[in-house]
């Protein structure tokens, strides 16, 4: 069953005073860089199962990890990578190696962005640095295969590709910046659970054993009042 814990969270962030909103987007705009939208564009995608999909998710002939079979689930109700990724409570990294194998199998169509393709290779590793800017088109085959000769004659420099990418002024340092900081987020796992269990003051709570013995305890009041009561009255009687 799908837990919509993005949506429930969004709504309850939607009801804050006026005030705290504006707190948090301004916070949020100095920590998401305004240049990119990648993270956002592979997030939101919303994978939509083959025949070859739905048929295996009803009989599961493969006999695949229930991770393939959740995923294939959670597409089926037309749910976003997002989405998969909290209900399955998964790392978006390994959404991502999820993903393209079920594309791989024909399990899911293929995006018509081909930068979410692009985008899901780079996180599941299948993509390194330069090979990402190539599919992205940022760069060319030949100006990759120059940045890679350019690396292996410099090793002693001990300088990452990236930088060498930059050095050569392929790409900048904020196109490397946003890739790489995608990458490392994707790692994380992320627990959004709209479920909150409130906490309550220990102070006003008793135990069903704690009313009991309370209750004994009047019962024992009330035994000794009548028995000092029923002294009080053959008292009376005796002075009679």
């Amino acid at each position: 069953m799908q837990r919509n814990f993005l949506e429930q969270f969004l709504t309850k962030i939607s009801q804050f005073p006026q005030w705290v909103k504006e707190i948090i987007y301004v916070k949020l705009s100095e920590d998401i860089n305004k240049d990119s939208d990648l993270a956002y564009v592979f997030a939101t995608y919303k994978p939509v199962l083959t025949y070859k999909g739905r048929c295996e998710l009803d009989y599961k002939k493969s006999n695949f990890d229930s991770n393939i079979y959740n995923m294939l689930n959670y597409c089926d109700q037309n749910s976003s990578i997002s989405e998969i990724t909290l209900n399955t409570y998964m790392s978006m990294e390994e959404i991502a190696n999820h993903f393209l194998f079920c594309v791989d199998e024909g399990y899911m169509e293929i995006p018509d962005n081909s930068q979410i393709l692009n985008i899901a290779g780079f996180l599941a590793g299948k993509y390194r640095t330069g090979e990402y800017f190539v599919q992205d088109g940022s760069i060319s085959e030949e100006q990759l295969n120059s940045a890679v000769d350019n690396y292996n004659n410099n090793k002693s420099e001990n300088k990452k590709f990236g930088q060498i990418l930059i050095d050569l002024g392929l790409i900048t340092q904020n196109q490397l910046n946003i890739i790489l900081s995608i990458k490392e987020e994707a790692k994380k796992r992320f627990v959004l659970d709209h479920n909150e269990i409130p906490k309550i003051n220990q102070e006003y709570v008793k135990t069903s054993d704690e009313y009991e013995k309370q209750i004994e305890d009047l019962k024992e009041e009330n035994r000794q009042l009548k028995k000092k009561l029923d002294q009080l009255l053959a008292m009376v009687k005796n002075n009679e």
